[in-house]
């Protein structure tokens, strides 16, 4: 059995689709924090309120809700409850020897899936339009799922 690593283009390919996408979950938690330091609010637990150097005015109502801050979290929830079935699937695919030009388009269509999806949330467009992206995304991941799974069965 061949040693796994990066010297093999369709892991390297899984590589950095993973690696991309980790990093924009990831960046989703930066922007939240800097979302709430720009409102000085959008905090949700009660010993947020407590005189600190960052807070030096606490204020009851910096626990209400906060639509800049919110908007940013349901970003960041979508791609929590989307990325961990990517991770799994694209693995799983590239185990199934898909050439180089498949594997390319399926991951890193569905990284640019994601990133436009993302752009449509973060700039308020009209639900159709997000779903649009993100059914591109699940349709990518039951065709990497379905794949894996006919290999896996010999067929």
């Amino acid at each position: 059995m061949e040693k796994l690593g990066l010297h093999d283009p369709l892991l390297a390919t899984y590589a950095i689709a993973a690696s991309l996408m980790i990093l924009k979950v990831v960046a989703m938690s930066w922007l939240t924090v800097v979302r709430m330091m720009e409102a000085k609010g959008g905090y949700r637990s009660p010993e947020d309120l407590k005189k600190t150097p960052l807070n030096p005015v606490p204020d009851p109502a910096q626990l209400l809700p906060n639509e800049r801050v919110e908007r940013i979290r349901r970003i960041q929830m979508n791609d929590l409850e989307n990325l961990p079935f990517f991770l799994a699937a694209g693995f799983l695919f590239i185990l199934t020897q898909p050439s180089l030009a498949l594997a390319r388009w399926v991951l890193y269509g569905y990284v640019v899936s994601r990133l436009l999806h993302f752009a449509a949330y973060f700039t308020a467009q009209i639900h159709e339009v997000r779903a649009t992206f993100w059914t591109v995304g699940s349709l990518l991941l039951i065709y990497m799922s379905g794949r894996t799974l006919l290999a896996a069965l010999g067929a």
